[in-house]
């Protein structure tokens, strides 16, 4: 079970943050096929939460009182999967069964494995599954926050703006939507494809509190995560400023590896730049 009253060790995250961007890796090569780009832009987002500030428990997943997390952007479910396996939902050995016949770790989160709250990757979707979360955990005067991770390209999709709507009518301020913000989707640049001029002022007009942080900073992370938590009326948004295949120098902001895996070459360049062969 998460414990809260332990320091912020920054330095010790960022490791973890290199192990998992391995993991990433690995699991990739081995499946042959996923989402590179996506998956690597979401690591310190992911260790945050989980390592920082949700209440969970890999023992007992299934616990009344755990926060609950969604992630809309399904295809960057390799994180995920390398951040529970990590805190032991399941076990680690498991990861290289990414995508193969038969194994719970499918391209896409799928309701069953251990941590996962819903299946998704039908992008749009899951501010809608996570505003029906909040508005149960208030009917049962739970204390439970529901968080909900989308990508920026994600915005396009209808549903989000109706959802958006919903959390702010219902003043759902157990609700925190997180927006991967790593200029990137599948066809190009988010500002190319559908361009939203300003993403803060339109969240803000749906009625939201809106906050913007650098998403590979631990201690901004921890602080922005940290003051929305202050916000008692209204759903909160924060705009994780990210960078697309982060850590890696030849996949960073090249969007050719949005849906690419490293080949064994690639593999072994990316681990040496980890400093975790």
């Amino acid at each position: 079970m998460l414990d809260k009253s332990k320091k912020l060790d920054v330095g010790k995250l960022e490791t973890i943050a290199k192990e998992i961007r391995r993991d990433i890796l690995l699991m990739l090569e081995q499946a042959g096929s996923g989402h590179t780009g996506g998956s690597l832009s979401i690591v310190e987002i992911l260790i945050v939460l989980y390592y920082c500030k949700m209440k969970h428990n890999p023992k007992n997943p299934k616990w009344q009182k755990r926060d609950k997390f969604i992630l809309s952007k399904g295809h960057g479910c390799p994180a995920l999967y390398a951040v529970l396996a990590n805190l032991g939902y399941f076990p680690q050995e498991d990861l290289l069964t990414l995508r193969k016949l038969g194994s719970g770790l499918q391209g896409h989160p799928r309701y069953g494995l251990p941590g996962i709250e819903t299946s998704s990757g039908s992008l749009g979707q899951g501010l809608s599954i996570a505003c029906g979360m909040a508005l149960a955990a208030r009917m049962d005067n739970m204390k439970n926050k529901i968080y909900c991770l989308m990508g920026d390209g994600e915005l396009d999709e209808g549903q989000i703006w109706e959802a958006a709507m919903t959390a702010a009518h219902y003043n759902l301020s157990n609700l925190c939507g997180i927006i991967d913000y790593n200029k990137y989707q599948i066809d190009g640049k988010v500002c190319d494809v559908m361009n939203i001029k300003s993403i803060p002022d339109v969240w803000r007009s749906f009625g939201w509190n809106v906050e913007e942080v650098d998403g590979h900073n631990i201690k901004a992370l921890f602080e922005v995560f940290n003051k929305v938590d202050n916000e008692k009326k209204k759903p909160s948004l924060i705009i994780a400023h990210t960078i697309k295949g982060k850590g890696v120098s030849f996949i960073e902001k090249d969007n050719r590896w949005h849906g690419v895996a490293p080949r064994k070459n690639e593999l072994e360049r990316a681990l040496k730049e980890l400093d975790l062969e």
